[in-house]
């Protein structure tokens, strides 16, 4: 079995206070942050961009997760990887080259995802996991906080994990202390959690549970 990987979402936190969140994490002992970028046109959402990573990326020595659902991804790789993004998710369902996204963050030197939407058949995302580093599955429909665990979308979480035994596999999307034992199981090892932690009074112990309801 894979190291579990706890990957709070600011997306969640109060962005009135985003670094004392953040320093709250470090103490907790959290080592990835996960930034999701939303441009109001690939999901009806608009969150944050460049300048809220890059300040993030100089505050703090986490690993950067972002996860872009926009939809021509690459126009933006470059901005948000000189910004301090150490792992680059896209979507699949974008409409961009995949293949031409994959090789473009990899050139630069970064780690690169791609996620799936819940409508989507797992079988457009099964080719690329012998090229990229992780696939996501979004457990919810992409675009907000806080919407309840889609327990269907562990089936394409099994099949990835059978087809590819290596690939890092994220989930995202009401994960809780619950669901995140069914996601494991399933064969995730990288779980984005939002409410869970920032909802939480103490970040310390609302990640130990996390990571303690993937113990069998």
């Amino acid at each position: 079995m894979k190291n579990i990987n706890i990957c709070p979402s600011i997306l969640s936190a109060n962005f009135a206070c985003l670094m004392d969140d953040v320093v709250r994490l470090e103490k907790a002992g959290v080592d990835i942050l996960h930034v999701d970028v939303m441009d109001g046109h690939f999901v009806p959402n608009i969150s944050f961009g460049v300048p809220v990573l890059n300040s993030l990326s100089d505050a703090c020595n986490m690993f950067m997760d972002v996860h872009l659902m926009i939809t021509n991804p690459i126009k933006y790789v470059k901005s948000f990887v000189d910004a301090g993004a150490d792992s680059i998710t896209f979507h699949v369902e974008c409409d961009d080259d995949v293949d031409a996204c994959i090789k473009y963050i990899h050139d630069l030197n970064c780690r690169c995802g791609i996620a799936i939407k819940p409508a989507t058949d797992i079988d457009f995302i099964l080719p690329y996991t012998s090229i990229v580093d992780m696939i996501l599955v979004m457990t919810v429909e992409p675009g907000f906080g806080g919407q309840a665990f889609m327990p269907d979308m562990l089936q394409k979480v099994r099949k990835i994990r059978n087809f590819n035994s290596d690939i890092d596999i994220q989930v995202d999307g009401g994960i809780n202390c619950e669901t995140a034992r069914y996601a494991v199981d399933a064969g995730a090892n990288f779980l984005v959690a939002g409410s869970a932690i920032f909802r939480a009074k103490n970040f310390e112990k609302a990640v130990k549970s996390l990571k303690e309801a993937n113990i069998s």
